[in-house]
């Protein structure tokens, strides 16, 4: 696999987009920005189409949850970074979503809030204290904290390289700037818990107690949910993160000139959506 891994490096640049909130999200990092605020409308619609379709096939959620034209939404889309994986034709085969924060953020502010073990008189008090301790050590390190999230991929490229290739440019990523604490949830639906703990990926742990798997009645599966530090992976991979990350600097990133709340955009949001055709087919 990681041969297979190496020989796709040299095509991945034109295989992933990236997805800004706004121009002011960008760094200097970045080589190929777009500021296109219908294209970026057009991809976030693409993708919550594509997230919705993959998650109605898993059974992960049911046609009523999603928008009339098959869209799976989130308030986190409006707010974070999405990275597409594109296969040879340039249709959209994977995609994920990272959400950046300050080491300010508050526990209950975050995506975590939803977890069942949050709400779970057994779990919540460790629940929370493993979280607080881990934005408390990113605010100690001067590191941001993400959380990771809308992970979907095409059956069709389930048994490639293609999803590992994204969960390790997504690594990448998140180093650009020297490295990132963060949570993601992951589902034991096509081994993506246990691939993300191979990359690096590890359960909360506070005071000697590990918090373990739940069952998410809203996804009706399995999950865990898991913690990364991306200086340090897998050291398996780290010359491939580091190779991925430096290629990132060439994808097109496509943005927008201002962040445009979701809250106060809603409507002008839904008739970009209804009026411009998908830009990447699933």
């Amino acid at each position: 696999m990681l041969k297979t891994l190496e020989r796709n490096l040299s095509s991945v640049d034109s295989r992933i987009v990236l997805v800004a909130p706004s121009e002011q999200s960008v760094s200097g990092f970045f080589n190929n920005v777009q500021v296109d605020t219908e294209s970026y409308d057009t991809i976030v619609g693409d993708i919550q189409r594509f997230r919705g379709s993959i998650y109605l096939q898993d059974g992960a959620v049911q046609r009523n949850q999603l928008t009339a034209d098959g869209r799976h939404e989130t308030p986190e889309d409006d707010k974070a970074w999405h990275m597409l994986l594109l296969n040879k034709e340039q249709k959209l085969s994977a995609c994920a979503l990272y959400h950046e924060h300050q080491n300010t953020v508050e526990p209950g502010d975050l995506r975590v809030r939803h977890c069942p073990l949050a709400t779970n008189a057994d779990w919540a008090s460790t629940l929370w204290k493993a979280v607080g301790g881990e934005i408390a050590r990113a605010r100690r390190e001067r590191l941001e904290y993400a959380e990771l999230g809308g992970w979907a991929v095409a059956p069709e490229s389930r048994r490639t390289s293609g999803p590992l290739t994204m969960a390790l440019a997504v690594y990448g990523f998140s180093r650009r700037h020297g490295g990132a604490l963060g949570m993601t949830t992951a589902t034991f639906r096509h081994c993506s818990a246990v691939i993300l703990q191979r990359l690096g990926g590890s359960r909360f742990e506070v005071d000697g107690t590990t918090l373990p798997p739940y069952y998410d009645p809203r996804y009706e599966c399995m999950m865990e949910m898991l913690r990364f530090d991306s200086r340090y992976p897998n050291p398996k991979y780290m010359g491939l993160i580091d190779q991925l990350r430096d290629k990132l600097t060439k994808v097109q990133v496509i943005t927008r000139p201002v962040r445009i709340l979701a809250e106060t955009s809603f409507q002008a949001f839904q008739t970009s959506q209804a009026l411009s055709k998908p830009m990447f087919a699933a």
